[in-house]
C-alpha cells in the first residue's frame, strides 16, 4: 500500500453491498476546500474544532445538534435523568459501523472510557463523568461526579467508536500525539456516519463516499465528496472561480463582491458563534509594556470603560469588516444556551470625550503606553481590527506598542500573561452553553481549569460563586438567572471589551445547496447539488 494514500477496501465492500436510501435523486460529487485540515482520523487525538467538524461526517455522537443547533437524537434515541448524578440513554436499534459491526452499549462504554482517559484531550468534554455502565445492549447509564447541567452539551462532541474494531487494532487506549504516540485510528476510520473515508493523503486530499446503510433519512444526493485543504485564501478563491472546487469555507471578505459578480457562484453569509473581544491584563501589579510603573492602569474600571468608549465599533465594522460583522455587547451569541437578549445592547456608544474624562479621573490625563498583541493568522481581518483600535485609542492618549504574530507564538505569549491587551474570540463550542466562557474566560484564574483562558486575571468574587453554582444547577430556570447575573457583572466590570460576532462567509456554485450553521462546521449530509 502506498504510505501516503490510505485505502479502505474492506469497508468499501461493506458499503457497496448496502441498500440505497429512499432518495432516487441523481448522485453527485462535491468538491470542497477549506483552510484547515483534519489533524488525525482519530476523533479523540486532538480537541480541535475543524478536526471535529470534519470527522462528524464519519463518526456520530449520542446526541447531536439539528439545523437550528438544538439537541437532536443521534445514536441515542432518548435520554433522561434517573437520579441527580445519572443519565440514562436509550440507544438506536439496527445501527451498523462502516465495517458491518453492530452498534451497541459496549461501544458506548468503550468510547466514553477512551475519551475520558488520562491520555485523552477529550477529558475537557468528559471530566464530569465518573462511570459509564451498560444496563443492556441498548441502554447505558452515564454517572457524573455530581449534579451537572451540561452533560448533553458535552456529549454532542464525543463520538462513538467500535469496541471490537478498537480491540482488534490495539486502539482501545487513547493516544497523545504530543508525546509522539501513534494509533491505528490515526490513519483509519470506522464510524456509523453518513460517509466513510475511501482514501486519504494528509494535507493533499481526502475522499469520502456515501454510507448507503446509514440509519438516518438521506436528505443529501452526494455519492462522493473530495476535500482539498487550501491554506491560502487567495488560492481557495481562485480554485472556486476556475471551477476546480464547488464550495469553499472561509471566503475572504475582500473577495465577496468579485465572487458574487460571477453568474455561476454565490456567497453564503452568516454569523459565526465566535464573539470577538479585547482581553485586558488587569490583575498584574504592573503592565509588561507601559510607561506606567508600580501600578496597573487596566486594574481601574474607569480606564477599561474609557478604552471601550474610545472604540468606534461601527467604523471598525464598516472599514475593516466591510459591514459583515455583527456588533454586540454580550460575549455569547444568540444560539448559545444562556444567552440573555436583555444584555445584548452595547453599554454606551463611541464617545472619545467621555473616554478622556474617565482617563483623567483615573489619574491619566495624558494617557499612557500599553502593549497590544494580535494573531495574524487566526481570526477574520484580525490585524486590521487591532490596528484600527490602536489608532482610536491613540486619539484619547493611550498609545499602543502593537505586535502581530503567528497564532502559535501569540497564544503562548498571551496565555502566559505576557500581553497587556490581547485580541481573542470565543465560540463556546462544542458545548454551546454560556458556562464554557464563564468558567474558562471569566472565572478567576485559580490554578485549576477554571480561568484557563483568563490570562488577564479578571476577578470578581460574586461571579466566581455563580459559576460554581451554574455548573451543578439542573433547574434550567434558576440556572438562566444565575448565568444572566454573571454575564451582567462581567459586562459592568468591563472585564473584557466585547466587539462583534465574527462574520461567517462561504462561497459555492449556485447549484450547491449547503446548510451554513453558526458553528462553522460542514455537515455533508445536508448538502444537495441541483441540476
Amino acid at each position: 500500500m502506498n504510505i501516503q494514500t490510505l485505502k479502505f477496501g474492506i469497508v468499501g465492500l461493506a458499503m457497496a453491498g448496502g441498500v440505497a436510501a429512499a432518495s432516487t435523486a441523481r448522485a453527485e460529487t462535491l468538491r470542497f476546500a477549506a483552510a484547515g485540515e483534519a489533524a488525525s482520523l482519530d476523533p479523540y487525538a486532538y480537541y480541535l474544532s475543524f478536526t471535529a467538524g470534519f470527522l462528524q461526517n464519519v463518526y456520530e455522537p449520542l446526541v447531536r445538534y439539528d439545523k437550528k443547533l438544538k439537541f437532536s437524537p443521534a445514536l441515542a434515541t432518548s435520554w433522561k435523568m434517573t437520579a441527580p448524578t445519572t443519565w440514562r440513554f436509550k440507544l438506536r436499534k439496527n445501527v451498523k459501523f462502516h465495517n458491518g459491526n453492530p452498534f451497541n452499549a459496549d461501544d458506548v462504554v468503550a468510547s466514553l472510557n477512551r475519551a475520558r482517559s488520562d491520555n485523552s484531550p477529550y477529558q475537557v468534554a468528559t471530566s464530569a463523568i465518573s462511570r459509564v455502565e451498560k444496563v443492556d445492549d441498548l441502554t447505558v447509564d452515564v454517572h457524573t461526579e455530581g449534579p451537572y447541567a451540561v452533560l448533553l452539551n458535552d456529549l454532542t462532541g464525543v463520538v462513538m467508536m467500535d469496541r471490537e474494531w478498537m480491540e482488534k487494532h490495539g486502539a482501545l487506549r487513547a493516544v497523545n500525539p504530543k508525546k509522539g504516540e501513534e494509533s491505528y485510528a490515526d490513519t483509519h476510520a470506522n464510524g456509523t456516519g453518513p460517509f466513510w473515508i475511501a482514501s486519504r493523503r494528509p494535507d493533499v486530499e481526502t475522499i469520502f463516499e456515501v454510507n448507503k446503510n446509514w440509519w438516518d433519512k438521506r436528505e443529501h444526493n452526494l455519492d462522493k465528496v473530495i476535500f482539498t485543504p487550501i491554506k491560502s485564501a487567495a488560492t481557495r478563491v481562485a480554485a472556486l472561480l476556475s471551477g476546480e472546487v464547488d464550495l469553499i469555507m472561509g471566503a475572504p471578505l475582500q473577495d465577496l463582491k468579485r465572487i458574487e459578480q460571477s453568474p455561476d457562484l454565490k456567497v453564503l453569509k452568516g454569523k459565526d458563534l465566535r464573539v470577538m473581544f479585547f482581553g485586558l491584563n488587569q490583575g498584574a501589579p504592573e503592565l509588561n509594556s507601559s510607561s506606567v510603573k508600580g501600578k496597573n492602569p487596566l486594574s481601574d474600571v474607569r480606564v477599561r470603560e474609557a478604552l471601550y468608549l474610545a472604540l468606534d465599533i461601527d467604523a471598525i465594522n464598516k472599514k475593516i469588516m466591510r459591514g459583515y460583522a455583527s456588533p454586540t455587547g454580550l460575549s455569547v451569541a444568540e444560539e448559545i444556551q444562556g444567552y440573555d437578549p436583555k444584555l445584548a445592547d452595547r453599554p454606551g456608544s463611541y464617545d472619545p470625550e467621555a473616554a478622556k474624562k474617565l482617563l483623567a479621573e483615573a489619574g491619566y490625563p495624558n494617557g499612557f503606553d500599553v502593549g497590544l498583541d494580535c494573531p495574524n493568522d487566526r481570526y477574520v481581518n484580525s490585524v486590521g481590527v487591532c490596528q484600527a483600535a490602536a489608532a482610536m485609542w491613540a486619539k484619547v492618549g493611550v498609545k499602543t506598542n502593537f505586535t502581530a504574530q503567528t497564532k502559535s507564538i501569540y497564544y503562548k505569549k498571551m496565555l502566559s500573561g505576557g500581553a497587556d491587551i490581547y485580541y481573542l474570540g470565543w465560540a463556546s463550542t462544542p458545548q454551546l452553553d454560556a458556562y464554557a466562557i464563564l468558567n474558562l474566560v471569566m472565572h478567576s484564574k485559580d490554578g485549576t481549569k477554571r480561568g484557563k483562558w483568563n490570562p488577564g486575571k479578571y476577578s470578581n468574587a460574586r461571579l466566581d460563586e455563580l459559576v460554581k453554582k451554574i455548573a451543578v444547577e439542573v433547574n434550567m430556570e434558576k440556572r438562566q438567572k444565575m448565568i444572566s447575573e454573571a454575564l451582567k457583572i462581567q459586562k459592568e466590570d468591563f472585564g473584557t471589551l466585547v466587539l462583534f460576532r465574527q462574520p461567517l462567509t462561504w462561497a459555492a456554485k449556485k447549484d450547491v445547496d449547503a446548510l451554513q450553521a453558526a458553528d462553522n462546521k460542514i455537515r455533508l449530509w445536508w448538502i444537495r447539488i441541483s441540476g
